[in-house]
């Protein structure tokens, strides 16, 4: 074995549980406010029994699970237990990779890789959480010879299993998995899958390298194809983030073009700074706004219930991280969003980096001022570490000063959960 993958079962559900003993054993959603319109972002276990999931609209959660006890998120609470389970793990072994609030990896050596040993280590990690993180938290480990196979494990037995994919296993296990099941396939993907004829896990396993590369499009089709067959796939240059996003529905004192624009600007003050953290320099920017308007009217239906017509665009920048260059690209797309009638009234905003390019491939413009770009470095590098220090709310361009309270930090599954 030479990787352990740790998922922590329904996290914030179950820190709740934790710190109130009168919910355990209780079914519980955790929702980002405490209203019937919004969604469930993690549900307890006694929840999932009656079909409540992730994503489930709390008024549908509520008509699913009768005796379903709605908690609203308390996000630095969650951040809190995510350092103290690291802690808790990194006393029996380094933690190799964070890739989520409630997942890590940790690379197995020398004498941790036997498979007796592997599993050992797997139920002195679970212990640990149990002694010096929260005696009610439960996680699932996998155990595989490649991190792609060691989260499918962790995926098989939950809540609180314990799974080892040994190479002799691997044909026999997959071909019982729906192709859903594989971290990476998603509707999309699936439905791709199905057009290429491909509709069973042994079907998939069939394919050639060339064959599945044709059929996923891409180095991803041959990355997982020596996944599936425990073989490991590096390529440092295509391991980075690909896109950095922040997005906020919007209170109703804000829905105004002047309280949209402020979120906007508070949005992308998030996203820099998540950019800077991660040592990514954005090649483009989108913005997208949603209104609300009439049924007749609609093109689509927000989680929400409200009627909708939205609007997007992008723009292509040099190479940048810093605030002030970012905030340019961000005014250009506002000039651009439509005037008329059906878009008069914002209630979603969305500002979205994309084609990122890691620190080591950065290249210099050669058509900006070196010296205006190193001042702008060092203005971010200070805001940032005030901002990390204090809060995001310390620091911040005045054109996002009429939202300061709106947009408050949440914590999405993939983003880096002790940023902000």
């Amino acid at each position: 074995m030479r990787w352990l993958f740790l998922d922590l079962n329904s996290y914030f559900a179950s820190v709740e549980q934790e710190l109130r003993p009168e919910l355990r054993g209780h079914p519980i959603a955790v929702a980002p406010v405490m209203a019937d319109t919004t969604c469930a972002i993690a549900a307890s276990y006694e929840a999932k029994a009656f079909g409540v999931r992730t994503g489930t609209q709390i008024g549908e959660a509520k008509r699913m699970c009768p005796g379903l006890i709605l908690v609203e998120a308390r996000h630095e609470l969650y951040v809190d237990y995510h350092n103290r389970i690291i802690e808790a793990v990194e006393r029996c072994v380094p933690v190799a990779a964070v890739m989520s609030i409630d997942e890590m990896a940790s690379s197995l050596i020398g004498r941790e890789q036997p498979l007796l040993a592997a599993m050992d280590l797997a139920r002195r990690i679970k212990a640990s959480i149990r002694q010096h993180a929260g005696s009610t938290l439960r996680c699932s480990i996998g155990l595989a010879p490649n991190r792609y196979l060691a989260k499918i494990a962790s995926d098989m037995d939950k809540p609180d299993g314990l799974v080892a994919l040994t190479p002799d296993l691997l044909p026999s296990a997959l071909s019982q998995l729906t192709l859903r099941d594989l971290p990476g396939v998603g509707a999309r993907m699936e439905k791709r899958l199905h057009e290429s004829g491909i509709a069973t896990m042994p079907q998939l396993l069939a394919l050639d390298r060339e064959q599945i590369n044709r059929v996923w499009g891409g180095i991803g089709g041959e990355k997982l194809w020596y996944w599936l067959r425990g073989e490991d796939f590096h390529d440092a240059e295509l391991e980075h983030q690909k896109s950095i996003s922040q997005s906020h529905v919007l209170p109703p004192d804000l829905r105004t073009d002047e309280g949209c624009y402020a979120v906007a600007h508070k949005l992308l003050h998030k996203a820099a700074m998540r950019l800077r953290t991660a040592r990514l320099w954005a090649t483009h920017i989108s913005l997208t706004i949603k209104y609300a308007t009439s049924k007749a009217e609609a093109r689509g239906q927000h989680s929400s219930g409200i009627h909708q017509t939205a609007w997007s665009q992008g723009l292509t920048v040099i190479e940048c991280q810093d605030n002030q260059t970012l905030i340019e690209a961000l005014g250009k797309l506002w000039a651009a969003r439509p005037r008329d009638e059906k878009h008069r009234k914002p209630f979603f905003i969305g500002v979205w980096l994309g084609n990122l390019v890691p620190d080591h491939l950065h290249t210099l413009s050669l058509f900006s001022n070196l010296e205006i770009e190193s001042r702008r470095t060092r203005l971010t590098s200070t805001m940032d570490a005030m901002n990390h220090k204090y809060g995001t709310a310390t620091l911040f361009p005045a054109s996002m000063l009429l939202a300061r309270a709106a947009a408050p930090t949440r914590i999405a599954f993939t983003s880096i959960p002790d940023l902000f």
